[in-house]
């Protein structure tokens, strides 16, 4: 009966073990990008370098970005975003949360998830909550997200010239695919 015993504990041990308090997801290499409009005109800029990590044990989510990676395509107007966000002084955009929904670590179905936490950028930080998407495919975990940054909210100034000025809010996406990875 002991043997019994151990053997289902070990096999149902072998299906758990991705949930073992030893095992975190990570990523260094996100996409992030926001979309901005002036009258007339769309523009993205967009970065590779996000850096992040989802712990379900400790229910932590947290995320950075150097925003002097974005780039949107024109070196001048690359200068006017890291003058208007002075990423000489506040160099990152952060999100530490925690997810405020369910998510089945076992399923390798797309399911909906928020988190909630404070998003910090400009050197002001807001309690926010995000909606996205998680897929568990084998070791790694795919994350979608977007939300609706208003750039009054974190004392952003518009930038713009003579009477047109980009709109207050801008859309923010991000999208990883975090890895499983050893705790220690």
């Amino acid at each position: 009966m002991n043997i019994l015993l151990s053997l289902i504990v070990s096999l149902f041990c072998g299906v758990c073990e991705d949930v073992r308090q030893d095992v975190v997801y990570i990523t260094d290499s996100g996409h992030a990008e926001f979309t901005s409009r002036v009258p007339l005109h769309t523009f993205t800029g967009s970065s590779d370098h996000l850096h992040g990590l989802i712990d379900f044990d400790e229910n932590l989510v947290d995320f950075y970005l150097d925003l002097s990676t974005l780039k949107s395509g024109i070196g001048r107007r690359d200068r006017d975003i890291y003058r208007t966000l002075n990423v000489d002084d506040h160099p990152f955009a952060e999100f530490t949360g925690s997810l405020s929904s369910s998510f089945d670590i076992n399923s390798s179905e797309i399911q909906q998830v928020a988190v909630r936490g404070e998003f910090t950028i400009h050197g002001v930080t807001r309690e926010i909550t995000i909606e996205g998407t998680l897929q568990k495919q084998g070791g790694e975990l795919h994350l979608t997200a977007e939300w609706i940054l208003d750039l009054e909210d974190y004392d952003i100034e518009p930038p713009g010239i003579l009477f047109y000025r980009v709109d207050e809010e801008q859309e923010l996406r991000i999208e990883a695919i975090l890895n499983s990875s050893s705790r220690e």
